[in-house]
């Protein structure tokens, strides 16, 4: 069996007396019932109450009930169409915004080779390179795809010419991925031709069971479709068909993916306070906002495979709680690249910061050591070094910068990856997502639905298209 990730708070604890945590764990424990007295509300597919509106909590059960096989299959079915589509194409235009994108984006950044669409087909096995678009309105960055897929796709009956699209929205109607999509699937049917088999057989939508873009996908007849699932908000859709599709087809194991989110809720339902990493984050980050002001969450991601991972998690805990003039800011920091800027601000700035640190314990390839070389060349004078590995230098890094921290009193903690692989991240994504549910039922929010996105969005479309 895969072992858990820990997470450990003593050096943070130290600064606050431990009474704290002690007339904390109560209503921890009341909020951690609640959650799941709302996953039995949700089930039970009655009337909610208004306080509740939305309940969006069908995720945090969704990773068991795709490993149990209910669903229809869905699991067998996305894996079968992931392994016969990367069969026919080379490239993938993957369009969606906010939880549609970030997530996708955080699984392949930390899963897949970090130079991954600058290898050749063989040296990717056979899988697809992948581009994100229709998560901004940025002409320059759709113009470069553009002209990219103009550039090596000119043969549509060589593979590695070949390419298609996945649309991610619920409902269709979201303007960056909408607009996308119809520059995308223009560009497409002009390749492949309009009325073209091709032209629907790689073009995948996951979106909801009604809406602008099922009701589109049904007129033009794409062949392979899968589901945004009901009672399942954006941001909390990554292990649903929204991150697991496009997974697949990378060769991602989301069934290591979904055994990883299953073990952490199993944790978080039978561990007590002191042994949960769900409850025991939660608390950390609660008390120190509501005793020493620190409304500034920093994720500190030691190495750059998990910097997706760590914007991704902004989205979540802003978007849920950011709510009745309350809710922390996040921000992701990537060391040792930020110890030069955000550093130095974390070190002396304003006291109004908790640092998480998120360390991977063994690297995922071999160690790269330091060389060494002769005297006359040795002018950086990292001979003394001779020998030593990459990780072992990281973590020098990460020790000597919480020992800095802990000399000036300013609280860290650490989330602890035994590895960076399919199960360990499926933990870390349902352990981010069940805790930040836990802090919204127990500071009194709502964790789900967002309405201060909904604002812009009438304001955009009433600029755009009038009254």
């Amino acid at each position: 069996m895969s072992e858990l990730l820990r997470y450990d708070d003593a050096a943070a604890r130290k600064l606050l007396e431990e009474r704290h945590w002690t007339q904390l764990a109560p209503a921890l424990e009341d909020a951690r019932d609640e959650v799941f007295r709302d996953i039995e509300l949700f089930n039970a597919g009655g009337e909610v109450p208004a306080e509740k509106q939305p309940l969006d909590a069908g995720f945090i059960e969704y990773p068991r009930r795709l490993l149990d096989g209910a669903e229809d299959g869905l699991l067998d079915r996305m894996n079968e169409s992931a392994n016969a589509l990367r069969g026919e194409l080379d490239h993938v235009v993957l369009l969606g915004i906010g939880g549609s994108y970030m997530g996708m984006r955080a699984l392949f950044e930390a899963l897949c080779h970090p130079y991954h669409n600058l290898l050749d087909r063989d040296e990717r096995r056979g899988m697809p390179r992948l581009y994100f678009e229709g998560n901004n309105l940025d002409n320059d960055t759709a113009r470069g795809l553009l002209e990219l897929l103009r550039l090596h796709c000119r043969d549509r009956d060589d593979l590695n010419q070949r390419w298609g699209i996945i649309v991610i929205s619920k409902s269709g109607g979201t303007l960056e991925t909408a607009a996308a999509f119809r520059i995308f699937r223009e560009a497409l049917e002009q390749y492949y031709g309009p009325d073209s088999e091709a032209s629907r057989r790689l073009v995948v939508p996951i979106t909801g069971e009604t809406g602008k873009l099922r009701s589109f996908s049904e007129q033009r007849g794409y062949g392979t479709t899968f589901p945004v699932p009901d009672g399942i908000g954006g941001r909390f859709s990554v292990l649903t068909p929204v991150g697991l599709y496009p997974a697949a087809m990378l060769g991602i194991d989301i069934d290591q993916l979904l055994r990883g989110a299953d073990a952490m809720t199993e944790a978080f339902r039978s561990a007590p306070v002191g042994e949960n990493p769900v409850l025991d984050y939660v608390a950390t980050c609660h008390l120190f906002e509501r005793e020493c002001g620190m409304t500034t969450r920093v994720l500190s991601t030691w190495g750059n495979r998990l910097e997706a991972f760590g914007l991704w998690y902004d989205q979540l805990l802003a978007e849920s709680l950011g709510k009745q003039e309350q809710g922390a800011t996040p921000l992701t920091v990537v060391n040792t690249r930020d110890l030069h800027s955000r550093g130095q601000q974390h070190q002396e700035g304003t006291r109004d910061k908790l640092i998480t640190n998120v360390i991977v314990e063994r690297p995922s390839s071999r160690p790269v050591p330091v060389p060494v070389v002769s005297d006359d060349l040795n002018q950086d004078e990292l001979n003394r070094l001779e020998g030593k590995p990459l990780p072992q230098l990281l973590d020098a890094a990460i020790q000597g910068t919480n020992r800095a921290y802990a000399e000036d009193q300013r609280p860290t903690a650490d989330l602890l990856l035994p590895v960076l692989d399919a199960h360990t991240l499926g933990q870390l994504l349902q352990m981010m997502m069940l805790a930040t549910v836990v802090e919204g039922r127990l500071i009194g929010i709502n964790p789900y639905g967002q309405p201060g996105v909904e604002a812009y969005k009438r304001n955009m479309g009433e600029i755009l298209y009038g009254g």
